[in-house]
């Protein structure tokens, strides 16, 4: 397993981080998965043993049993070294102040989350999503106060918009805040959008990267051919993300999947998590499963090196339309540059 460094902040986490949205089953994610506290045990050990030494997890994971059951099962491993994310944003009950990301929600929301994780500290504590009615000021503040007063490490946020990170940044150096070292996204094969701003962001800017459901809901595992997909998947249980735009061009992508992993004897999924891990600025990959198997084929995918030729396979498969003002910088960088000089613009155009 190797370690890269979490943006600017020393921290170093593994490149394969343990998701957990599959544990506990209740409230809107019952469809995704209902691990309970004997598998998890199971799996968190079988992740540990690999070398995986962050958790990501949730508030509003099964409303906080997910949490509980992640707490239960760490128990005094903590002391090893292992590393615990999650989340706040989203409503937790039914009050006028039990989401968002104000003062009052986020101390709270993370003080609860302390007592479900049996806790003293959250090594990495993200905002959700972003908050349009709370001051961003006010977010930041509340961010900051909970790592000086010790019960957070460091802080990131999860999907945000380039334009969202650029103001939280910027409030942070004004107003001598704690700033984001990371962002959790989406980020695949399939979908590339990231690649416009976020990953760009990423670079200028100094943020590690947490991808969110590096295999696309499972359709890039290679369970999901042309015409037809296995019954009790993502899929056909009603959960939509991420949304699929140009459906020709997915099966391109997993037919490229397919064919690669066959010559390198290897399972389609481990050629995605591969390809995601050794793109720029991408610190860890987030995988979960429902079942032993899957948390083993996905973790192998560590040791996977991907050739030149393979990674230039799957980029022009997959490479996504270029969209304004992208298209016009090309323009003109193709008067400036000349065209062999136009490696300078990747990795999307």
């Amino acid at each position: 397993m190797e370690y890269r460094r979490l943006g600017r902040s020393g921290l170093k986490i593994s490149t394969i981080t343990m998701g957990t949205m599959t544990i506990g089953g209740g409230g809107k994610f019952a469809q995704v998965g209902d691990v309970g506290i004997a598998d998890a045990r199971r799996y968190v050990d079988l992740c540990l043993d690999a070398g995986v030494n962050l958790i990501d997890t949730a508030d509003i994971y099964s409303t906080g049993a997910c949490e509980e059951i992640i707490g239960e099962v760490l128990g005094g491993k903590r002391k090893d070294g292992v590393l615990i994310a999650t989340k706040a944003r989203f409503s937790m009950g039914p009050g006028p102040n039990d989401g968002g990301l104000s003062r009052h929600h986020l101390i709270s929301a993370c003080e609860a989350s302390l007592k479900r994780l049996k806790t003293d500290v959250i090594d990495l504590y993200q905002v959700h999503e972003w908050d349009g009615q709370t001051p961003l000021e006010e977010t930041m503040e509340a961010l900051d106060t909970l790592v000086r007063q010790g019960k957070v490490r460091y802080i990131g946020c999860s999907n945000y918009s380039g334009w969202h990170i650029m103001k939280a940044l910027g409030i942070s150096a004004l107003e001598h805040r704690q700033r984001f070292v990371s962002q959790q996204i989406h980020y695949t094969l399939e979908a590339r959008e990231a690649e416009y701003e976020l990953v760009p962001i990423s670079i200028d800017q100094g943020l590690g990267i947490l991808v969110w459901s590096p295999l696309a809901g499972g359709l890039l595992s290679g369970k999901h051919r042309r015409g037809q997909s296995p019954e009790g998947t993502r899929q056909l249980a009603g959960w939509n993300e991420p949304p699929i735009r140009d459906e020709e061009r997915l099966w391109k992508i997993v037919d490229l999947l397919v064919a690669i992993a066959a010559e390198r004897n290897v399972s389609p999924a481990q050629i995605a998590l591969a390809w995601l891990i050794g793109r720029d600025a991408v610190t860890s990959v987030i995988i979960g499963g429902r079942t032993e198997d899957q948390f083993r084929d996905n973790l192998a995918a560590a040791g996977l090196k991907l050739t030149d030729e393979e990674r230039e396979l799957l980029d022009a498969v997959s490479l996504p339309p270029v969209l304004y003002p992208y298209w016009h910088q090309l323009w003109t960088a193709k008067d400036r540059l000349g065209e062999a000089d136009l490696s300078l613009l990747e990795p999307h155009i």
